[in-house]
């Protein structure tokens, strides 16, 4: 599916690299959308307002830079959770809309106000779903694009086979689909695409980068782990999210009990309790394919390759 949008020519790889909580930051951000490839950060990773707006302005003068030098790097993205509950709601998105970022990454909740602010100063808006009825509400209110969460994505996270999401969102709406979870390679990129998604998220692979805020021994945990490695569970705030076992094992947790936990238990317990969970890490279905930890230049310059190789393969299969 060709990208509807104007950035296209931008992009070496229809891909986002996936805005991941106390991992991403301006520094990957800005190394992926030099790399022909959507950067972003989430703007809750900022302990406070005044921080995430010096992220936008590192982000927003290290790419000017980039341009001043020659180069057409890839737009950036900020993740915006646009829920009521989020008290930073309303200041973040002041400066979402003060700094016109390209591209807003809005999530758990879908209110028509905030996807008219973003294109009132020229920018678009990306809404998470995990299900065609969520597709339905966010292209009512206004989204430009659909980020359709499928199982296996790393985080918070859908839990409907990515087939099958696909599928019934394309039944109700023709916006562009973004499909996440789960996926790790140029071939993977081009299999969406044949899936009917436009553009890919892409967050697990990039924890074990030089430019990642997670700490050496995450980063080493995702070289050494894989898919066998991940549980899902609501029991820490009542949605579904994909955790990386041996984390959850190392701070006491036995899985057995972990699974019949109710969802959000956690959050209700005691404060010794939530505790007991602070150094746990979560990831995707995609851990296995993470063998090195690697610059994200590199990264992404493999992505692109393989995902090259993949086309010609294809097309040569085809033919």
């Amino acid at each position: 599916m060709t990208i509807p949008f104007d950035f296209a020519p931008r992009l070496q790889i229809p891909l986002i690299v996936a805005p991941m909580f106390l991992v991403s930051n301006p520094k990957m951000a800005v190394a992926s959308c030099r790399s022909g490839v959507i950067g972003s950060f989430p703007a809750h990773c900022t302990r406070t307002r005044e921080v995430f707006a010096q992220w936008l302005d590192e982000t927003e003068d290290a790419l000017r830079t980039a341009e001043d030098a020659g180069e057409n790097p890839a737009p950036f993205a900020v993740n915006l959770v646009v829920h009521p509950s989020n008290a930073r709601y309303e200041g973040d998105l002041a400066l979402v809309e003060q700094h016109r970022v390209p591209i807003v990454l809005t999530s758990k909740g879908a209110p028509t106000d905030v996807f008219q602010r973003i294109h009132d100063y020229g920018g678009v808006a990306f809404h998470d779903v995990a299900s065609a009825r969520h597709a339905e509400k966010a292209v009512d209110a206004g989204a430009d694009a659909l980020i359709a969460v499928a199982g296996g994505a790393g985080g918070h996270c859908g839990t409907l086979n990515p087939f099958a999401l696909v599928s019934e969102i394309k039944a109700v709406t023709d916006k562009p689909i973004i499909l996440a979870g789960g996926l790790t390679c140029g071939r993977d990129v081009l299999a969406a695409e044949a899936l009917g998604a436009a553009m890919v998220y892409m967050g697990t692979r990039f924890i074990a980068t030089q430019e990642s805020n997670a700490p050496d021994e995450y980063q080493n945990c995702m070289v050494a782990g894989s898919a066998t490695d991940i549980f899902l569970s609501a029991a820490l705030d009542g949605a579904p999210a994909n955790w990386y076992a041996p984390s959850l094992v190392k701070a006491g947790i036995d899985l057995e009990e972990l699974a019949m936990t109710k969802p959000g238990a956690i959050v209700t317990s005691d404060g010794q309790s939530k505790q007991r969970y602070k150094g746990i890490w979560s990831a995707g279905h995609g851990i296995g394919a993470t063998k090195e930890v690697l610059p994200v230049e590199t990264l992404c310059r493999q992505l692109i390759e393989e995902y090259a190789n993949a086309r010609k393969d294809f097309a040569t299969a085809l033919g």
